[in-house]
């Protein structure tokens, strides 16, 4: 996975020039008043683009260490939702990120519940994005996913590669690693007709919890960490 290797100091942060490292006044804020850094502590600092480095917390951050830059991976996992009410949504961008998943996509369905105006929707997917960034630093990961805008489903799974979580589908692999989710009611017949769909279990499972089972199978096959062949 993305993460940093064991025997790394202190939390980890992100940076947008990791040659010239600045945090942010939120992320100072964050590191010295509530992580309780003082002057002289280890971190560690990101791009969110797979490089790192060591560092030192002050006033200004100082570089401790060599830019360390972790290959990408051999497959990228994807996974998207059909955006589900109130604060779940929020909840599983996080969980996915700590899975490392590396794309998330927003999607809307005919039998969606949630309907963002325009606005909303980018102040959703701003929000989103944020948290994104947060969960990563916290799970100390390399890369922060990229988190797509919403999308209608049928235009979104018009892309190569897109199979859709279904009860009746096929049995998961990384060969099918961009994995949809739809709403709490189901797919409507129409949008799952000749597509690939994935089962993900014989159980109805809700939004949340097909997200993060899709996000751990395909991480776990990923990091070849499944032995289906034990006596």
């Amino acid at each position: 996975m993305g993460n940093l290797p064991d025997g790394t100091n202190g939390p980890h942060v992100f940076v947008s020039d990791i040659e010239a490292p600045e945090l942010s006044d939120e992320d100072q804020h964050h590191l010295q008043r509530v992580l309780r850094l003082k002057a002289g502590d280890p971190l560690t600092i990101g791009d969110g683009v797979n490089r790192w480095r060591p560092a030192i917390f002050g006033a200004s951050l100082e570089s401790a260490g060599e830019i360390v830059k972790v290959p990408p991976p051999a497959v990228t996992i994807t996974i998207g939702f059909v955006v589900p009410k109130g604060d779940r949504p929020s909840w599983i961008v996080q969980k996915l990120t700590e899975l490392g998943v590396d794309e998330i996509h927003l999607l809307s369905s005919q039998r969606s519940v949630v309907k963002w105006n325009p606005q909303k929707a980018e102040q959703q997917h701003q929000r989103l994005t944020r948290i994104a960034r947060e969960a990563a630093m916290q799970s100390r990961q390399v890369r922060v996913p990229n988190i797509k805008p919403i999308s209608e489903i049928t235009h979104a799974a018009s892309q190569p590669g897109v199979s859709l979580a279904h009860r009746h589908g096929e049995r998961i692999t990384l060969k099918q690693s961009t994995i949809y989710i739809g709403p709490e009611g189901g797919w409507d017949p129409t949008e799952v007709a000749n597509r690939p769909t994935i089962s993900l279990g014989p159980s109805v499972l809700r939004a949340e919890t097909a997200a993060v089972a899709a996000a751990s199978a395909l991480s776990l096959l990923r990091e070849d960490l499944l032995d289906n062949h034990s006596p």
